[in-house]
This record gives C-alpha cells, structure tokens and sequence, in this order.
C-alpha cells in the first residue's frame, strides 16, 4: 500500500505575466525523467489566466485532453468550428485523436480563471477528434465523489476513450466518504481548496498524493476541502 505525496513546493510552478501555472509532471520546459506521468494519466496542469487572457491555438493528437473548471469562465476554440464558455464546476473532454488545434482562453475581461487541465492517453490512436462537456452545480459533488468523466459516460457523466475516471468532491468539515479502487489502478488527487486527510494521510491546499495498491481510499475532512481525483490504470 502507497501513498506518496506531493507538497506544493515540490510541484513545478511557472509564472508568464498572462498565465501563472503548477505543472505537476513534465511539461512543455519542465522535464523530470522521474516524473513523467502516472499510469496513463500524462498532465496534470493547475492554470491560472488573467481577465481576457488568450492561450494561442496549438496542436495535439492522441491524447484525451481533460478540462475542469475551478474558478471564473472557461472559453474554448478549436479548427473543428466548436466553442463554447463553460462556467465554474464544468468538466470537458477534447478527443484530439487524428489531431487538432485548440485554445484556452478567459472569457471575462474582469475575472481571473483557474483550470485543471489533465492529458490521459487513450486506448487507441487515430480516433475522430470531438469534443463533449457538461456544467456540474456546488450540490452535484458536495460531500460526495462526483464521477464527472468516465469511460462508458455513466449517468450523463462526459466519457473519455480510456479506463480513467475524474471525480470531484467539495467536502464539509467533519464529513468522512469511501472510496474503492479496481485491482490495477491507483489515483492522483490534488487538494483544490482546505484541507482532507486519506486513509489518515493529511494532504493541505496545493498538495497531491499519488496512490497506488490501496484497494480502499478513506476521505475525512476538518474543514471545507475541495479535491479532484484521477483514477488510471498504473
């Protein structure tokens, strides 16, 4: 059984005037052969945008590119002629499977944004590039595990083309929730706000643990905590 964390002075943090970001593994000028991915989760980047902020159009294939909302409005734009604005809580899938470009912008001219953005290898190259996103309310993960993207798209859940789950939970003080992994996969979670312990391993805002052989993950908070969970086959 392991859970190996991650505090938040150990996670790459990169500031460009119109962005600032925490690139947890090796990613763009950061590059760490010691932390290259875990299991088939790539990318797991903690973004920030200045109001009206625009990241440029760029390109990718085969990778199942994953977006969470966390504070502000998300724009997206891609070759393919879709869009849209995705307010806070809201969960994106982009296929960019046979290849396509697409930006990150803010939205508000007065508001920053702030955005998870996760890269999971999918199960096959080549696929059609499509794009599937759903808004998620405060109450939809509160005190819960919220399976926001899965593989077979669950209960309206937005479906990525791989064995990967996202979950998100806002948890209240004093709340514990249980959570069972598959033999064969572990999670990646990341204290979004507060503060949770699990399996009475305490993780702090900004810190991530990668877990891995636990086949029964404990959540248990003091105080209001905010997580993102990935489970991947590793």
């Amino acid at each position: 059984m392991t859970i190996e964390v991650r505090r938040r002075e150990e996670i790459f943090h990169k500031e460009g005037g119109w962005f600032s970001a925490n690139w947890h593994f090796s990613f763009d000028e950061y590059h760490d052969p010691e932390n290259m991915a875990f299991g088939t989760l790539r990318v797991f980047n903690d973004d920030r945008l200045v109001p009206g902020a625009v990241w440029p159009m760029h390109p990718h294939r085969d990778i199942e590119g994953l977006t969470y909302v966390v504070d502000g409005t998300f724009e997206h734009r891609d070759s393919l002629g879709n869009g849209g604005v995705l307010s806070a809580g809201s969960v994106q899938r982009m296929t960019l499977g046979s290849g396509a470009y697409h930006s990150e912008c803010n939205h508000s001219q007065i508001e920053p944004l702030r955005f998870i953005q996760m890269w999971i290898m999918p199960s096959e190259k080549g696929l059609e590039p499509s794009v599937e996103q759903r808004a998620y309310t405060v109450e939809d993960r509160t005190n819960r595990l919220l399976a926001a993207i899965t593989p077979d798209g669950a209960e309206g859940s937005v479906r990525v083309h791989e064995e990967a789950w996202v979950y998100l939970a806002r948890l209240e003080g004093g709340v514990e929730v249980a959570h069972s992994v598959p033999e064969g996969f572990g999670a990646y979670l990341f204290v979004i706000e507060g503060g949770v312990a699990v399996n009475e391993v305490p993780l702090t805002v900004g810190e991530a643990a990668k877990i891995w052989e636990e086949e029964r993950l404990r959540f248990s908070s003091t105080e209001v905590a905010e997580l993102i969970m990935v489970q991947v086959r590793v």
